[in-house]
C-alpha cells in the first residue's frame, strides 16, 4: 500500500535540518490538496448522491477508525452548529466509540462483528447515506460498516488513499485520494489525513448548500450556542434585510431564533405565512423569498 510504503527520499529525515524537515512536510500538504483537486468530479457525484437521500428523512452516517474515524466524526459533528443539521439525522460510527476520539483503543478497528451490529442496531436503511473513510481502504471495522449498510440498502461512499482498495471497490461511489507515500511511513495523519479532511469538508459543505442551509454565502441555519454566535445571527439577519440590528434582534425574538423566518418577517410576512413559505420551499430561503414576491422559485437568483 502506498500509504504504508517507506519512501527512499525520506530515509534520513531524522538527520535533516529542522527547516528541511518542515519544507518536506509542507510539500506533502500541497500534494494532499492536489490529490483532492484531482478527485473533484467524484466528490461532486458523491455529494449529489448523498443529497438525494437526505432530501427525504434519511440520516447522514459517518464510519471510520483511528485518524480517519476522528476526522469523519469531527466533520459530522460540525454540521449541527454550522448548518443546523438535526442531531437525530446524524450517526457517527467510530471504532472504539467515544473513547477513541482521544486515545487509541486496542483492537477496535478489527471488530468486524461489532461494526455490523452497530449498523443493524441503528437501523441504517435505504433512506440513509453512509460515508466510510479509511486511508488504507482495508480497515476491517470501516469496511464492515460499509458492507452492512450496503446490504441494508443505504447509499454508500468510500474514501481511501490506496488505489483499488476494498472500500473503493465495494461502495456505490468512490473517492480515491492519491497522496502516495508519507514523509513518515504509515503516518496517515499527515498527507492522507489532510486530503481526507479537505474532502469531507468540501463534500458535506456542498451537500448542505444544496439542501438550502446556505443563502448568499451565509449560514442561515446557524445554531447560536454562545454569545458570539448569537451576535452573528443578528448580523446575518440585518445584512440580508438591510435592517438595523435592533430590528433584526426583535425579528429573531419573534422567530425564536430562526434566521430564515426572521428574514421573512422583516420582508413583511407574518409568522404563519413565513412558516408556510418555508415549508413550501423545503426550507430554502431563496425559494421562499421568491414565493413571497410571486417569482418562480426555480429561476430566483439574486
Amino acid at each position: 500500500m502506498q500509504t504504508e510504503r517507506p519512501s527512499p527520499r525520506f530515509a534520513d529525515i531524522d538527520a535533516w535540518q529542522p527547516a528541511d524537515v518542515l519544507e518536506a512536510m509542507v510539500e506533502g500538504q500541497f500534494a494532499a490538496v492536489a490529490a483532492v483537486r484531482a478527485a473533484l468530479p467524484e466528490i461532486e457525484r458523491a455529494a449529489l448522491g448523498i443529497e438525494q437521500r437526505l432530501r427525504g428523512t434519511g440520516r447522514l452516517v459517518y464510519a471510520g477508525a483511528g485518524t480517519s474515524g476522528r476526522l469523519a466524526v469531527q466533520d459530522g459533528a460540525e454540521l449541527m452548529p454550522t448548518f443546523g443539521w438535526p442531531q437525530e439525522r446524524l450517526l457517527l460510527l467510530i471504532a472504539g466509540g467515544e473513547t477513541a476520539m482521544l486515545q487509541a483503543v486496542e483492537g477496535a478497528e478489527d471488530e468486524v462483528g461489532h461494526a455490523a451490529e452497530l449498523v443493524d442496531r441503528h437501523r441504517v436503511s435505504t433512506d440513509d447515506a453512509l460515508i466510510a473513510v479509511a486511508a488504507s481502504g482495508t480497515t476491517p471495522f470501516t469496511l464492515s460498516c460499509l458492507r452492512q449498510a450496503k446490504r441494508r440498502g443505504a447509499y454508500t461512499l468510500g474514501i481511501a488513499n490506496n488505489r483499488d482498495a476494498p472500500i473503493l471497490r465495494e461502495a456505490k461511489e468512490a473517492i480515491f485520494l492519491d497522496t502516495g507515500a508519507e514523509p513518515i511511513a504509515g503516518s496517515t495523519r499527515m498527507k492522507a489525513g489532510t486530503a481526507q479532511r479537505i474532502t469531507l469538508n468540501l463534500l458535506s459543505s456542498l451537500v448542505m448548500i444544496r439542501l438550502g442551509h446556505v443563502y448568499r454565502g451565509l449560514m442561515v441555519d446557524l445554531q447560536s450556542s454562545n454569545i458570539k454566535l448569537g451576535k452573528r445571527k443578528k448580523a446575518i439577519v440585518a445584512y440580508l434585510t438591510g435592517s438595523s440590528e435592533e430590528d433584526a434582534e426583535r425579528a429573531l425574538q419573534r422567530s425564536r431564533g430562526d434566521v430564515k423566518m426572521a428574514v421573512l418577517l422583516l420582508r413583511g410576512c407574518d409568522p404563519r405565512a413565513a412558516s408556510e413559505l418555508l415549508h413550501r420551499a423545503g426550507g430554502n430561503l431563496r425559494q421562499a423569498l421568491a414565493l413571497a414576491s410571486g417569482t418562480d422559485p426555480k429561476s430566483a437568483v439574486e
